[in-house]
């Protein structure tokens, strides 16, 4: 499934250095997020302040994605993400000193987890869009699909390093190795040289905020995008939300199995987005996102039956590679039907949907678990996925898109 066309756009040296911030910068997020988590799962907290570590994490992101959409469109991308990187480091720091101190109780873990998010809600839409200035048009539907890849490549290997760093030197051991991969990012960003983009006709952020939200609700594909895009990770949120406490209180394991759990979806999220271009080049959209929802609702159902560790982990390669096969239709599908002018708005509309769908999911689960079990929440969440690809029926996936759309935004 994997072919030349998959790394292609590694030859060009802009999008290959971006490839690479990313990479390193979400392998600091994963290690951080596995330490927050785990460092509240041992303060003793219930499972809905648990899975509040999802929420602090994806709801800024939602909350900030429309500024921070028009900020990657208005100004320099390459000063945006130094100066957010260099905030999200201080924050990295401050909590490591924090925990040290014993000074990092619930409100403090989950407040400065959130106020790192806010750096990571500006990351996102300009790297997104950057994407979409350091490839020519024909390699950008692989470029994001690269981009993706490399941000579950995090996602696989964080988990069990950040379980590992946890077991060894305790949750701050993985902030600061969180704050380690944001400085080796910054560093690496010094070199990084991009094309200016086309400017919007004003400086003003509210008329710039308006425009990419007028093309996203006058645009049936966008807004199908969208809808498909919250709905499927509302609902597939609990795994994420309650993992740690399904490591701790049903299998009855420490910090490291917790991470092996979140590396046997992050496995399987590379081998999602890794065979993503091969399913799009064969699949329809519609097909690819009814499919995943298929897979990934069945490996949780599996998962809430409590079998062997190892069937476990295979159960959650298989539901980690329909996870993202759908989340990176989402996002290829934003780029493609966006005009190049508003990408970084558009972006940042998927990416707000994306996560404002874990961060109300988690919520929403963590209550569920605290009140039905930790389980029942693995099976509910994954049944309501199988049901989920219905509504393909009346919003779908719109067909995959070659051509530019016409720059019509006002």
């Amino acid at each position: 499934m994997l072919n030349t066309a998959t790394f292609s756009p590694l030859r060009y040296r802009t999008f290959a250095l971006l490839v690479t911030g990313s990479l390193l910068a979400n392998l600091g997020n994963t290690i951080q997020s596995v330490g927050a988590a785990w460092h509240l799962t041992e303060l003793g907290q219930p499972a809905d302040v648990v899975a509040l570590a999802q929420t602090a994490y994806n709801l800024p992101i939602m909350l900030l994605a429309l500024p921070a959409g028009a900020w990657s469109d208005m100004i320099d991308k390459k000063k945006l993400l130094q100066i957010s990187l260099v905030l999200m480091l201080a924050v990295s720091i401050a909590l490591a000193v924090l925990v040290q101190m014993g000074m990092a109780g619930p409100a403090v873990t989950i407040g400065l987890t959130a106020l790192l998010a806010c750096g990571v809600a500006c990351i996102i839409p300009a790297a997104a869009s950057a994407v979409n200035f350091s490839v020519p048009r024909e390699q950008l539907a692989a470029a994001v699909a690269l981009n993706i890849l490399g941000f579950n490549v995090a996602r696989s290997f964080g988990p069990a390093l950040g379980g590992a760093i946890t077991s060894l030197g305790g949750a701050s051991a993985a902030f600061i190795a969180n704050g380690a991969a944001y400085l080796l990012v910054i560093i690496l960003l010094w070199r990084w040289q991009l094309p200016a983009p086309p400017k919007p006709e004003t400086r003003k952020i509210g008329p710039v905020m308006a425009e990419g939200l007028r093309f996203a609700f006058s645009s049936p594909q966008i807004r199908n995008i969208m809808l498909r895009a919250i709905t499927f990770t509302t609902t597939g949120a609990a795994a994420w939300a309650v993992m740690p406490l399904y490591a701790s209180e049903v299998l009855g394991k420490g910090s490291f199995t917790f991470g092996l759990l979140l590396a046997a979806l992050g496995v399987g999220a590379v081998i999602g987005a890794a065979s993503a271009t091969w399913f799009r080049s064969r699949y329809s959209a519609e097909t690819i996102i009814r499919a995943s929802g298929l897979i990934y609702g069945s490996g949780l159902i599996a998962v809430s039956l409590q079998p062997p560790l190892w069937a476990i982990l295979l159960l959650l390669v298989m539901a980690g590679a329909g996870w993202v096969q759908a989340l990176s239709g989402f996002a290829v599908a934003g780029q493609m039907w966006s005009p190049q002018s508003i990408v970084g708005r558009i972006a940042a509309k998927i990416s707000s949907v994306t996560f404002g769908g874990i961060a109300i999911g988690s919520w929403l689960w963590g209550h569920f678990a605290d009140s039905y079990g930790i389980t029942t929440a693995f099976l509910a969440s994954g049944a309501a996925m199988i049901v989920l690809p219905l509504l393909g029926l009346l919003y779908p996936m719109p067909e995959h898109a070659h051509s530019q759309p016409e720059e019509k935004t006002a």
